[in-house]
């Protein structure tokens, strides 16, 4: 068993990210996506292992940009870096996927009577298109009769963000007018709408104000008791986001670095907004002082979360990772090497 470790903070009284991190302490940051998720795995972790580990939320591109600065072990992102950002990277990385997570568009009106959406109406709602909530194509697709004549408020993130990333990368595969307008990004210039950040903002926003719409991961709607809309795969199929739904979606041919978008699934039955989360790693972990010991401390913490941790995701509405998946992602840990040498064979 791997030694019992210290806590310590990984801050200045500054807020600066530390420049180097300590012999033995795992640290993170990045998505607010998995954010539940992984406060349990490592609560778990530590539990079983006596090894202890800092996470701070803080988006993917900034937990993308300190693990290129190697302030931190592990970067947690749900957009995989380019071809570009790797070829800039000091080092090469490994993408290792940790479960399956749904972007949901969950909104706000009396009743919370179901809202069904094509993806064509989606995109018209964040383009500015739609604007109030008994338009005329929106009462085509709900059953139930109309929805309210009331104004719709469009709510998004406002910072570097993997679920923006995730949900524009969907609009843009099946709108031609939201690719030609605004594209995809973790970061982009919206048509409509307030900006806030992080997934919890979002959620606690629509709660707030009647007659909003905004995505945010499934876990945070789920905690905040906002309902989610069905939406309407390739298949024509109205489908409700759930880790079943979800994992169906992840049933897909995988590259061999893993790094591959889910959205707008081919899969019959599956969400349409599914994505992997990651977290990416230095393949070589001899570096900036690291010994040996701490980077067997987070090799195995990675072994974990592809085998023991995946026990955990259901529970808190994310999806387990498809069993090919599992095996292609534990082989990656392979890839890892201390001084050239592998050290962690999975």
């Amino acid at each position: 068993m791997i030694r019992r470790l210290l806590l310590i903070a990984v801050l200045s009284a500054t807020g600066s990210p530390a420049a180097t991190v300590t012999d033995g302490i795992l640290t993170g940051a990045g998505a607010t996506f998995p954010l539940p998720l992984y406060e349990r795995w490592f609560d778990l972790f530590g539990q079983e292992t006596g090894v202890r580990a800092i996470y701070q939320a803080v988006g993917s591109g900034e937990g993308v940009q300190r693990l290129m600065g190697k302030w931190v072990d592990f970067a947690a992102t749900d957009a995989y870096l380019t071809n570009e950002q790797m070829r800039l990277a000091p080092a090469a990385v490994v993408h290792l996927p940790t479960c399956v997570g749904a972007v949901v568009i969950t909104y706000n009106l009396p009743g919370q009577p179901e809202l069904r959406l094509t993806p064509e109406i989606l995109a018209a709602v964040f383009l500015g298109q739609v604007t109030r909530w008994s338009d005329e194509r929106l009462a085509a697709v709900c059953p139930g009769g109309s929805l309210p004549r009331q104004k719709i408020t469009v709510v998004h993130r406002s910072e570097g963000s993997g679920t923006t990333f995730i949900f524009t990368d969907y609009l843009a595969k099946v709108s031609p007018a939201w690719q030609a307008r605004v594209g995809r990004g973790t970061k982009v210039t919206w048509p409509a709408g307030i900006g806030v950040e992080g997934n919890p903002g979002v959620a606690q926003f629509v709660a707030r104000i009647p007659g909003s719409i905004g995505y945010l991961e499934l876990n945070f709607a789920v905690q905040q008791r906002l309902t989610a809309a069905l939406l309407q795969n390739r298949h024509g199929e109205y489908i409700k986001p759930s880790p079943v739904s979800v994992s169906a979606a992840a049933e897909v041919e995988l590259p061999p670095d893993t790094r591959i978008l889910l959205t707008d699934t081919p899969v019959p039955g599956g969400y349409p907004i599914s994505a992997f989360t990651y977290l990416v790693v230095y393949q070589e972990q001899a570096y900036d002082r690291r010994t040996r010991r701490h980077a067997a401390a987070l090799a195995r913490f990675l072994q974990w979360v592809l085998t023991t941790g995946q026990e955990h995701t259901t529970s808190l509405f994310y999806a387990p990772l498809p069993a090919q998946v599992r095996s292609q992602s534990l082989n990656l840990l392979s890839w890892l090497t201390y001084d050239g040498q592998p050290f962690l064979v999975p």
